[in-house]
């Protein structure tokens, strides 16, 4: 009989503590769970800008039906290559050339059609004081963009380059087409200089005509 209450005050102490025990799981909160990773997005690649061409400001042709039928196109080419070359060196604005011949009325539609672009139209005629076929001048006029308005004409001479009071031409021997040619290349040179001289272009684009 000693032994009854102490066994059950053990049990009783026994209840308790599981009693306690499973209230402390019951209450107990979970561990938190491991964030999960955000996958990083990747860089979208940037396009790159396409280089903007330059705005066209002047068209260059030849009228070739206009001369003597015994020239050869070559030197239609010559004077409109060297006339391209000066224009593309002395302003920023795109030059485009024809190589098919375009007479002056042609040209003043051309203009006409045109927003931004001057048309230059070069004609090789026979100068006034020839002796020969080889006594050529060259003739150049410059029509305005939409109204075809002239803003420039004049007569180059297929004699050389000028630095200063020198005039310097091509080696080689006079007689060859070669040397012609490089002639007037020189002759379409010098229109297209006084060309941006009488626009006023210093390596930029007119304001307009």
């Amino acid at each position: 009989m000693t032994y009854r209450p102490i066994a059950t005050v053990l049990f009783l102490a026994l209840c308790l503590w599981s009693v306690q025990a499973q209230s402390g799981r019951k209450h107990a909160k979970p561990a938190p769970a491991a964030p999960v990773p955000t996958p990083t997005p990747e860089a979208t690649p940037t396009a790159k800008k396409a280089d903007k061409e330059p705005e066209m400001l002047f068209y260059v042709a030849a009228n070739r039906q206009d001369s003597f039928s015994t020239l050869p196109f070559s030197y239609h080419d010559a004077v409109v290559r060297g006339c391209v070359d000066r224009l593309r060196a002395g302003t920023s604005g795109g030059v485009d050339a024809t190589d098919k011949s375009v007479t002056r009325g042609e040209a003043i539609k051309k203009a006409k059609s045109e927003s931004s672009s001057y048309v230059v139209l070069l004609t090789l005629k026979l100068d006034t004081m020839a002796r020969s076929y080889d006594d050529l001048v060259l003739e150049f006029v410059v029509f305005a963009p939409s109204t075809a308005k002239v803003m420039i004409t004049g007569n180059s001479y297929p004699k050389g380059a000028r630095t200063g009071p020198v005039i310097l031409g091509p080696r080689g021997d006079p007689t060859s087409p070669l040397y012609r040619e490089r002639l007037l290349a020189l002759a379409g040179e010098d229109a297209g200089n006084r060309i941006l001289k009488a626009l006023h272009l210093e390596g930029g684009i007119p304001k307009g005509p």
